[in-house]
């Protein structure tokens, strides 16, 4: 990408950051408002007053009408989430806007803006002047007149006084009217023009000349109102144009959704605004005002007397603790964590010299996982320091999904190294390296865990995680040497099939186990911890993928295995003789027979290669004849049965002799 297009996509992501701040803020004033709705004063209060906390606190009803304080909470409070609701909504629109108009919003809002602080700083200059300026009776006199009468200069020109502020509200709205004039959606007409520049600077003239008090009091009012019709005038002018791009926009949704369905209409606006990239520069921004927060308020130089700890674990400390204090900031940080863990995957696949789409989704992965942890715990509603706690938990689960999302990584480049017969040895040296890494860090992990946290069920369920990774690499590494001894035979090994499958239903079993064990671990969690509703979704979710549907599937193979053993084992071995005679290979493997089955319609194959087959259908593979022993009962019974021809193929009637028909229809 070019200079100039990256530049512009800076832009474009910087110009969407603004909303969310917008938003964060209403959940920020919201969260503390809610929390402080009804103090504790205020229940004393209504028992003071009623006399009666059982009943009346019980009926609602009652509540509101002996206590009146607790109305007008609840009422504001209703005022205020429709106007939190109301903003939330207004930005999210404003944060789907495409780029051309969403430079129009922000030139509207930056007229309002610059009339807003040219009010303000008029307001201060005429409330200075009025101040420090005695007026006579003759209010014609201009209180420059008056200084220069009485020749105090010194006065006049003092630092921070009233002509110097003069001085300073002039220069400041020359700056404001000039990028007024310049931004402004209203008519440009020359006229106009001329009279905003004016407009702008009315206080500071009417300041130092001779005009009433009440004049002079006014005149921000004066100088704003020309600049106030010019934004009206472009708001209502622009309402038509404003409903049919709203129109337009709901139709093109609506032919998408119809044409290409809702989640490529998600997805196709999730790359449009650049989402990811949006919601980390919020978070970055965020946590430099936090940072600039923490300086300003003393904690870096001053920290409480309980806290030993040094400044910048202090600073690391709080910038974590706040800068997931609301969804839209958790949000910004599930996407800073999806960015590092991105890197993170690209490290492992450089290691591992692989480059498969499916191993891209490292950041992805650890986004949902990260997310889905912080709305399961509610890191948004905790104490800060319980909070802190929390969040170094989900780091320290995030890292053990980490790891098993890395073995899902190099799980299958073990086995197409070794059953490929890959003669790179630097690809098998950098394999087991990771595996290595994976089995240190699970056993690392777990030490330092258990040296320095007691016992809980979170720790049970890092523990749990871990031992898991290590058995699956233990797994992983068990398979690749077998694969590696069957490379280095010179005759088939018909045991092989066996060996990876006792080795993979181990493994699978364990899984499995600890799957029970997390589920029974969650809902200890649920009942006597921190019960919620999206972590008893989650459990649901847990139970069905990872214990019934695995159980289903491990139970499906188990019979297809044994049902399949017992149709080999009903087949007869083929005796030595027999397969010096024919001198042929297995025509399933092409594999040389040292050992093979004799089907009923005398084909020799492998055992293990005719039970791989009779995973598929029981056929031979050259005759596709029945290929296991069966009952002559019930293979009569097979023959007996009338077969119904297929749709079409039904055999033609024979019409009896006419002489037949008459008779059969006397009767």
């Amino acid at each position: 990408m070019s200079l100039r297009g990256r530049v512009l996509e800076i832009a474009e992501v910087l110009l969407r950051v603004p909303p969310l701040f917008v938003i964060d803020e209403i959940l920020s004033a919201g969260h503390g408002y809610y929390q402080d709705l009804l103090p504790n004063q205020d229940l004393t209060y209504f028992v003071e007053k009623s006399g009666k906390i059982d009943s009346s606190i019980a009926n609602a009803t009652s509540f509101f009408e002996l206590n009146a304080r607790f109305s007008k909470y609840f009422f504001i409070s209703v005022i205020k989430l429709l106007i939190g609701a109301l903003g939330c909504i207004s930005a999210m629109c404003m944060f789907v806007l495409n780029t051309k108009h969403l430079m129009v919003v922000y030139l509207y809002l930056m007229s309002v803006g610059l009339v807003m602080a040219s009010y303000m700083t008029n307001m201060r200059t005429v409330k200075t002047v009025m101040t420090h300026v005695d007026y006579p009776n003759d209010t014609t006199v201009a209180p420059l007149q008056q200084f220069v009468y009485n020749f105090d200069l010194k006065q006049i020109l003092q630092e921070r006084g009233w002509m110097y502020q003069v001085i300073e509200n002039y220069v400041l709205q020359t700056v404001l009217a000039l990028i007024f004039i310049s931004i402004h959606l209203g008519p440009r007409w020359s006229s106009v023009q001329k009279l905003l520049s004016v407009s702008f600077l009315i206080p500071s003239f009417f300041s130092v000349l001779p005009v009433s008090q009440s004049l002079l009091r006014y005149s921000p009012i004066f100088s704003a109102l020309l600049p106030i019709f010019i934004i009206k005038f472009v708001l209502w002018s622009s309402f038509m144009a404003i409903s049919n791009s709203l129109y337009s926009g709901y139709v093109q949704a609506k032919t998408f959704i119809s044409n290409f369905g809702v989640s490529a209409l998600v997805e196709n606006e999730w790359l449009r605004l650049n989402v990811p990239e949006v919601l980390r520069t919020f978070w970055v921004l965020r946590t430099i005002e936090h940072a600039a927060i923490f300086y300003v308020s003393g904690e870096w130089d001053n920290p409480p007397v309980d806290d030993i700890n040094s400044p910048y674990f202090r600073l690391m400390k709080y910038l974590l603790v706040t800068g997931c204090d609301t969804l839209t900031a958790v949000l910004g940080l599930t996407s800073v964590v999806s960015y590092i863990c991105n890197y993170v995957g690209k490290f492992f696949q450089w290691v591992l010299l692989t480059d498969d789409e499916n191993d891209k989704n490292f950041g992805t992965v650890s986004a949902i996982v990260f997310y889905i942890l912080a709305l399961q715990t509610g890191l948004t509603g905790l104490e800060p320091e319980i909070r802190f706690v929390r969040l170094c938990r989900n780091f320290c689960l995030l890292f053990t999904a980490l790891l098993h999302f890395t073995h899902n990584i190099v799980n299958p480049l073990l086995m197409s190294l070794s059953a490929s017969h890959n003669p790179s040895v630097r690809r098998h040296v950098h394999a087991l390296l990771v595996c290595a890494l994976l089995v240190f860090l699970s056993i690392m992990l777990m030490y330092l865990l258990w040296t320095t946290q007691e016992t809980s069920t979170w720790l049970l369920a890092v523990t749990a995680f871990s031992i898991e990774v290590i058995v699956k690499v233990c797994v992983s590494l068990s398979i690749y040497c077998l694969f590696l001894y069957d490379a280095r035979r010179e005759t088939f090994w018909e045991k092989l099939d066996d060996y990876i499958y006792y080795i993979r239903s181990f493994g699978n079993t364990v899984e499995f186990c600890f799957g029970i064990f997390l589920f029974f671990n969650g809902a200890w969690i649920l009942l006597f911890e921190s019960g919620s509703t999206i972590r008893a979704v989650m459990m649901c979710i847990h139970a069905y993928f990872n214990i019934w549907c695995d159980a289903k599937a491990g139970w499906s193979v188990f019979i297809k295995r044994r049902t399949a053993v017992n149709k080999i084992e009903s087949l007869p071995e083929a005796e030595p003789e027999q397969l010096e005679k024919l001198d042929d290979v297995c025509a399933i493997c092409y594999q040389e027979m040292q050992s093979a089955k004799i089907t009923k319609c005398k084909h020799f194959f492998h055992g293990v290669c005719l039970r791989k087959w009779l995973y598929v259908q029981d056929r031979c593979p050259l005759c596709h004849e029945i290929l296991h022993l069966i009952d002559n009962s019930e293979e009569k019974k097979e023959e007996e049965q009338p077969q119904d021809p297929p749709p079409g193929d039904e055999p033609p009637r024979e019409e009896p002799p006419d002489g037949e028909r008459v008779d059969q229809h006397n009767r």
